[in-house]
């Protein structure tokens, strides 16, 4: 079976593009709602950043199909419809929620402008992370815990977003990600069977490993509004955010 183009990967932008359906799974009260595309610019659930939503429209006939999740199995980008009626083979015009997934991708940037700022001044690296369209979150490995600290560490970010610096996306090989540590900021790192790996280059600041959604240039993010900041045990801390 062909596998699925993941096209958020080269253009976080795409709101609407045509498909075909290839797989139609799904059993008890669930069948026929599992549908795999050709094509996909559906951000499937995985990183910290949620799912997308939005419809499946067939062609043939304007039936609206919405689609509630959308995840990754055994390497299958699976969108999950609200009623049956889709067949293999089917063409449909597929359309994103644009604001869930723009607020997301701010969030996404956001998190990619805070996490080098604590790391370039405490080395502290990122332990897990939960992205959201109302507020995120992000925990680093870090010694001690201040939070006013966190407060110096977003207005910093503030001020990174001010200077509008372009965003681009490229490739990597594994070589070439081991020698550069730099741009892998995990605690856990990533995957060794990854051959190549997408890299989240924010210009003349930070560049990161990451397959999620970005917005083009930092002015839009906007404003990061510190919400919070915890103690979770040993050597883990997290911080909560906001953007206006």
């Amino acid at each position: 079976m062909a596998q699925t183009k993941a096209l958020y990967l080269e253009d976080a932008y795409l709101k609407e593009w045509e498909a075909e359906i290839l797989e139609v799974s799904g059993e008890g009260e669930k069948a026929g709602k599992f549908i795999i595309l050709n094509e996909t610019a559906f951000y499937p659930n995985g990183g910290g950043q949620p799912y997308d939503t939005g419809k499946i429209v067939r062609i043939s006939d304007n039936s609206e199909f919405q689609v509630v999740y959308t995840g990754k199995f055994e390497g299958k980008i699976s969108h999950e419809i609200d009623k049956e009626g889709l067949k293999v083979g089917d063409k449909v015009k597929c359309v994103l929620n644009w604001e869930r997934r723009y607020k997301l991708m701010r969030m996404h940037t956001a998190a990619h402008i805070l996490s080098p700022i604590i790391n370039k001044q405490t080395d502290a690296l990122i332990t897990g992370n939960q992205l959201d369209v109302e507020k995120s979150r992000v925990d680093f490995d870090l010694e001690n815990f201040d939070k006013e600290a966190f407060k110096d560490y977003i207005k910093s970010a503030n001020d990174i977003i001010s200077w509008n610096l372009p965003i681009i996306l490229y490739y990597v090989s594994q070589d070439q990600l081991a020698n550069d540590k730099s741009l892998c900021k995990l605690a856990k790192g990533l995957p060794p069977e990854l051959k190549e790996i997408r890299i989240i280059d924010i210009q003349s600041f930070d560049k990161q490993a990451d397959g999620g959604t970005h917005v083009k240039s930092t002015g839009e993010v906007g404003k990061i509004i510190f919400l919070s900041a915890e103690n979770k045990g040993a050597k883990r801390r997290r911080v909560y955010f906001t953007l206006e």
